[in-house]
């Protein structure tokens, strides 16, 4: 049609969707048509903040890598992960759920692990943990034979993908549930971190006076077919960020209990000083079994990233 004002512009848009054949795309699009055009017209966007906007998305394309992808790290710092997560588990958001965000670290194929090794691959330092987890169903019922990807940062605060000196797959293990549901390693306690400010997602938090730091977390990606896949973190208790996690992804069901044991001796010898304990109960639910396409797929190349902290203002 042409156009003969601003509202028409809509009218056009959402009539050309409506010829589209996949009824869900049909929905998808004129739903984000229509709001996007509502935002311009409430907020009075001008033209110069029109092409600021482009220029943001853009470069959330350009700064994403094999080992780094800025685009999901956007998502997470806006809550929209976490919405889309909470939305989608959970009774469709009805109830508690064990899940939460893929984040932007996961990579296939991390090495199989036996129950009780370590994922420990290069030396790593940091204060030992021994976690064991059990997976069940909506029942509670243990479920058997569950691949269960395990990942997390090194005390430093560096998954190995950002960390040219930790090994390939370095603190990444892949692990299987028994008959009790229940798996078992041992490691090192991860570290909170802070977020990558090189891109636009800096700019978004120093806009709004917010850190980037967030707490200390271990991945957990749990699959088996006949149940839908699971990706969770569960958080250190200990961690001072929990309440201003730049992620916006810290749920009441998935703060760990972080164990610290001074005196007790270790369940291995070879330790002499603190360790910690986690116990972890998931519960994951009946559905279909898909795995998406992994953030990242390589390690980054050059030196160690020098991270840089910002304050959260009052």
């Amino acid at each position: 049609m042409i156009i003969g004002n601003q509202k028409d512009v809509t009218e056009a848009v959402l009539a050309e969707l409506s010829r589209a054949p996949n009824a869900r795309f049909r929905e998808i699009m004129s739903a984000a048509v229509q709001h996007l055009h509502d935002f311009a017209r409430d907020t009075q966007l001008t033209e110069a903040e029109f092409h600021q906007v482009c220029g943001y998305i853009a470069k959330l394309g350009q700064l994403s890598t094999a080992s780094h992808n800025e685009v999901v790290l956007a998502a997470g710092s806006i809550g929209l992960s976490s919405l889309v997560c909470l939305l989608n588990n959970g009774d469709n958001g009805q109830a508690e759920t064990t899940a939460n965000l893929m984040g932007p670290f996961w990579r296939m194929d991390s090495p199989i692990t036996p129950k009780g090794g370590s994922i420990v691959r290069s030396p790593t330092v940091g204060v030992p943990i021994f976690v064991n987890a059990w997976v069940h169903d909506t029942d509670g019922k243990p479920v058997e034979d569950a691949e269960v990807d395990v990942w997390h940062t090194s005390a430093e605060g560096f998954y190995e993908s950002q960390d040219p000196e930790q090994a390939d797959m370095n603190l990444r293990g892949k692990l299987t549930t028994d008959s009790e549901g229940h798996i078992a390693f041992r490691s090192v306690k991860p570290a909170g971190y802070p977020i990558p400010l090189s891109g636009p997602v800096g700019e978004l938090l120093r806009a709004q006076g917010r850190h980037n730091m967030r707490p200390a977390h271990i991945h957990f990606m749990i699959y088996k077919p006949g149940f839908k896949t699971q990706f969770s973190q569960v958080y250190s208790s200990d961690d001072p960020n929990l309440d201003t996690d730049v992620q916006f992804a810290v749920t009441q069901a998935l703060v760990g209990r972080y164990v610290l044991h001074e005196n007790e001796p270790a369940p291995s010898g070879d330790i002499q000083g603190p360790w910690y304990s986690l116990d972890y109960h998931f519960k994951i639910e009946a559905g279909e079994a898909n795995l998406p396409k992994p953030p990242i797929t390589g390690k980054a190349e050059g030196p160690r990233p020098v991270w840089s902290v910002l304050e959260r203002t009052s």
